[in-house]
């Protein structure tokens, strides 16, 4: 284990030494930032069921933001160590296949969970000055920062299988945001298509992240999306951890 803790290591490191790292910060930040303002001026309008948790995970400008992020902090996972030559001497090492893609998922989730901390000041700030909740329960806010994490779990191994698909780095964004975003609009099908049967409208909603938020931001914590973002992620990483191991062989 401690050969995995020193890769862990060097991979978040990694995020730190480059700019890009503190460029994303500084954008999400401020997106997210403007997305908390907006959806707490639409509610000081006047009297609303919604919480400020519910309008600041259930904005347009949420999701595009949280689309974003993930081509840019996958991207250079394997694909960098392909293009500069860096990955021959990573396998040369006495560790394991899965153990090297485990790490740079897991060095990519942990900048991920990075980004999300500093929005628990939002309504840490927005409840001081107020004097009001911003839910009506603690399960509101443990709801959506479980499928902040489930999800973040999943659409990372999305970024990094298409990492590892090539060397480009543009090409594997490319590829990780149209599938990510691919996936969040096939679960807004039922939203589109109005003459939906209920059985497909139900399945439909089984795949949709921006149903999935709507009932987590409200607590309502259920058990098949978080079964979903968790058997989707292990998929990925071992589909991922096939790629990388045909690709090993042919350098």
């Amino acid at each position: 284990m401690t050969k995995f803790f020193t890769l862990l290591g060097r991979e978040v490191k990694s995020f730190f030494y480059s700019p890009i790292a503190y460029v994303v910060m500084f954008f999400f930040l401020l997106i997210t930032g403007f997305n908390f303002y907006i959806g707490v001026s639409l509610l000081n309008r006047g009297p609303s069921e919604v919480t400020v948790i519910e309008a600041f995970f259930n904005t347009v400008l949420f999701w595009i933001a949280y689309l974003l992020i993930f081509p840019l902090i996958t991207m250079r996972t394997f694909s960098e160590e392909f293009k500069m030559g860096t990955i021959e001497t990573l396998m040369t090492a006495p560790i394991r296949d899965w153990q090297v893609v485990i790490s740079k998922w897991l060095g990519c989730l942990v900048f991920y969970v990075i980004l999300w901390v500093p929005s628990l000041l939002y309504f840490a700030v927005f409840q001081w000055t107020t004097k009001s909740e911003a839910a009506h329960a603690m399960g509101a806010y443990a709801g959506s920062y479980l499928l902040l994490l489930l999800m973040g779990m999943f659409y990372i191994a999305i970024g990094c299988f298409a990492s590892v698909l090539t060397r480009n780095q543009i090409i594997a964004a490319v590829i990780s945001f149209c599938a990510i975003t691919i996936l969040l609009f096939a679960g807004l099908l039922s939203f589109i298509v109005l003459n939906m049967t209920p059985g497909l409208r139900d399945f439909v909603a089984y795949f949709s992240a921006v149903e999935h938020m709507g009932e987590f931001s409200k607590g309502v914590i259920d058990s098949r999306p978080i079964i979903y973002y968790t058997t989707m992620t292990v998929l990925m990483l071992v589909l991922t951890h096939q790629v990388f191991q045909a690709r090993k062989w042919k350098l």
